[in-house]
């Protein structure tokens, strides 16, 4: 569709408005009383979400490059149909490609509480379908006012189950990493995958003073993000969850990547919800797995 065509059909005055950003991207624009956000088309990818009053909670990178099939540097991006490393083909894009290909917008609307539901569904292409040969229709629905609602919803239309491994690779906007720790996470197992990939069980709360990339399996506990430098808690609760990944890349790392900018990495922290690892999950033929985050701001 053109700009003109989603605006006149899923545009809703002030709530939700289409508009070209930079690399030629299209983004929705959601504002209302309690928060404003934007979601990019392609990726479905929620790169901004602020509530009224509230320093950003998504975090997105100033150096973000903005280009036609590449995934952008901080928001939301979607994770899906496999997490991290094809399990068996290296050639195909880690994390999957549903970040870097276009979805359609299905709906949107301005909810009696005051807060915007819009909706994408995953645009199928020869291509998509020579990566993930499977019937499974996907949907990614994010609900923006006082906190924010991210669900990612596949179904299984095929005649046979099909496994799937999935996360919503969030990135937070924090004070400094110096300044924050993470609970929900105590006493879990997870998988460590700096340096040689190790098992080992979390002691206490998470402190980043170095690179962290960890996947924490069979838990479905809310995390919550203390910011002793904002003063405030990040909740994050989740459903249809078994995984939480924690990243941070750290200096050198980042520094490799040439988005995060210098000393990016200390305003950021990724706390991911998926299903990865021992988690991933067999859908079967006929069902729909949802997986729902809600993302909230609380007083410290």
């Amino acid at each position: 569709m053109t700009l003109a065509e989603l605006n006149q059909q899923f545009g809703i005055g002030s709530h939700v408005k289409f508009s070209e950003i930079a690399g030629g991207l299209i983004a929705a624009e959601i504002n209302n009383q309690f928060a404003t956000a934007s979601i990019a088309l392609q990726g479905a990818h929620l790169m901004t979400f602020q509530p009224e009053g509230e320093k950003p909670v998504i975090w997105l990178s100033k150096y973000a490059k903005f280009a036609q099939g590449k995934s952008i540097r901080g928001g939301v991006p979607v994770c899906w149909p496999w997490f991290g490393p094809h399990a068996t083909d290296a050639k195909l894009p880690g994390h999957g490609y549903a970040r870097t290909v276009m979805w359609d917008v299905v709906e949107t609307r301005a909810l009696a509480d005051g807060s915007t539901f819009i909706s994408f569904g995953l645009l199928e292409t020869d291509a998509t379908r020579a990566q993930w040969p499977h019937n499974t229709p996907v949907k990614v629905e994010i609900t923006a006012g006082k906190s924010l609602k991210v669900e990612l919803v596949t179904t299984n239309r095929d005649s046979q189950p099909i496994q799937l491994g999935e996360a919503l690779h969030t990135y937070f906007h924090i004070s400094d990493v110096a300044q924050m720790t993470i609970r929900g996470l105590e006493n879990c197992e997870y998988v460590d995958k700096v340096g040689e990939t190790t098992r080992r069980t979390q002691q206490g709360g998470i402190d980043i003073t170095s690179e962290v990339d960890r996947v924490y399996v069979n838990t479905s506990a809310d995390c919550i993000i203390e910011d002793r430098g904002l003063k405030r808690k990040i909740r994050i609760a989740k459903q249809g969850s078994k995984s939480t990944v924690v990243w941070n890349p750290w200096a050198e790392k980042a520094d490799k990547m040439g988005d995060f900018g210098q000393d990016g990495f200390r305003g950021m922290v990724c706390v991911e919800s998926g299903n990865a690892y021992d988690n991933v999950l067999s859908v079967g033929p006929g069902e729909t797995h949802r997986m729902a985050v809600t993302y909230s701001v609380e007083a410290l």
